[in-house]
């Protein structure tokens, strides 16, 4: 089995590249903002920083595949980059410091594509969370200084923290009274929104999260970040993993009970 702390060593090169490129741009005053057939924004630094880590892999790992936000597929192979150059444009256009990079590289297996080494960098922040696969998790400011990552032990709803993005999903899809009836019979609710709830669910400090709807590149660096601190990461579904185009995480002990909330009447 490889260890993939070399594809985790080039994470964290590709991640300082795009930190310096994103910074330099972050809160201009002449920043350039389009909007996507899907109605969502990217900036110039959205896809600067996704050319520039595509840049880097095409030399560093050439024959690995490559999967982004702003640029779609290229390549083929049983290995796969898949990045999200800013997980979080809106907050990044208003000046919002709550945006990151998200770096994995996910493996074909059973089951398909599977992430064995996820990074999600927040410059603004000043923090980094990585993860390799039977490895653990990690947060710090590099390699050489970290701590290591582990869920909470909060195994009852009512002393629980949760954490989402918006209401705005949940009630599209037909899940807001599940939704609702949960932010009722939990301790805290707070709608950090993007990576960090799942950052913190690694931490401990969130014990449950769960968005809606999201693409693969939202969720693979954030599914192996979470597992490997101990937690679980599912789609509503109950699928463990990032594919089923939305997202539960928690600290396991509090799984079945959020997917319980969240499918309840839909």
């Amino acid at each position: 089995m490889p260890d993939y702390l070399d594809d985790l060593r080039l994470a964290h090169v590709l991640a300082d590249a795009a930190d310096a490129a994103t910074m330099d741009r972050f809160k201009a005053l002449d920043l350039k903002v389009e909007t996507k057939p899907d109605m969502t924004p990217v900036s110039e630094a959205d896809k600067a920083a996704e050319e520039l880590i595509r840049g880097h892999l095409s030399r560093a790992r050439p024959r690995d595949s490559v999967q982004g936000e702003e640029f779609g597929t290229t390549g083929a192979g049983t290995r796969r980059w898949v990045i999200d150059p800013i997980d979080g444009t809106k907050n990044y256009v208003r000046g919002v410091p709550v945006w990151a990079t998200l770096i994995a590289l996910m493996e074909a297996g059973e089951g398909g594509y599977q992430p064995v080494v996820g990074l999600v960098s927040a410059p603004a922040l000043g923090r980094r969370w990585w993860a390799v696969q039977d490895h653990g998790a990690f947060t710090g400011r590099s390699l050489t200084s970290a701590s290591r990552l582990r869920v909470s032990q909060v195994s009852t709803l009512s002393d629980a923290s949760f954490a989402y993005s918006s209401l705005g999903g949940w009630e599209e899809q037909g899940r807001l009274d599940g939704f609702l009836d949960l932010t009722r019979e939990v301790w805290r609710t707070r709608a950090y929104g993007d990576f960090w709830p799942y950052m913190m669910v690694a931490e401990g400090s969130v014990d449950i999260c769960a968005e809606p709807e999201l693409s693969l590149w939202d969720m693979a660096a954030n599914a192996i970040i979470v597992t490997e601190a101990g937690g679980t990461f599912t789609g509503l579904d109950g699928r463990h993993g990032p594919h089923s185009g939305n997202a539960a995480a928690s600290n396991g002990l509090l799984h079945d009970e959020l997917l319980g909330y969240l499918n309840q009447r839909y």
